[in-house]
């Protein structure tokens, strides 16, 4: 089995993020919930911060796989004791070997060294069912469905939303 290895993807490393982003929407942009033109003009989704980071999977020196975690409220005070995990992906041939696992663990583990931070929310494709099986194995629990939340062309996608509560 390869080695995995897990670290942070900052944001001077765009080009890298972004091009990842690129070969996966061409395999499996029904799986992201960006387009090839949004992800061409978004920047870096975090901010190089212990509450604001990216991780990458790298498999052998290959990115295999990314997540992102945000913590919510920077301007509003109410909202800072929750965070948001986005962009949760592995390459199609880099899957079955744990680095999902992987991924959400050190995410999970990093958050809970976050003062202040008591539950981590997350949004999934309802038809996603690999992932939401990942997602409540680490305790994650559905708390509602968006309808009709994803629009691409003439189809439309559920969302899922779930959190975890870590106090």
């Amino acid at each position: 089995m390869n080695r995995i290895e897990i670290k942070e993807i900052f944001s001077n490393q765009i080009e890298q993020y972004k091009t990842f982003l690129d070969t996966a929407l061409q395999s499996d942009e029904e799986s992201l919930l960006i387009t090839p033109k949004d992800n061409s003009y978004a920047p870096f989704p975090t901010k190089d911060k212990k509450d604001s980071f990216t991780l990458g999977a790298y498999v052998e020196g290959v990115l295999a796989g990314i997540v992102s975690f945000t913590r919510e409220g920077e301007g509003r005070e109410k909202l800072r004791h929750k965070g948001f995990l986005s962009t949760m992906y592995v390459s199609k041939e880099f899957r079955g070997q744990g680095i999902a696992r992987d991924l959400l663990q050190e995410v999970i583990k990093r958050v809970k060294a976050i003062p202040g931070i008591e539950q981590i929310n997350l949004v999934v494709i309802a038809t996603n069912l690999r992932a939401k099986q990942l997602y409540e194995k680490f305790g994650f629990e559905n708390f509602g469905t968006e309808r009709n939340s994803i629009k691409w062309g003439n189809r439309y996608f559920d969302e899922d939303q779930m959190v975890l509560r870590l106090k």
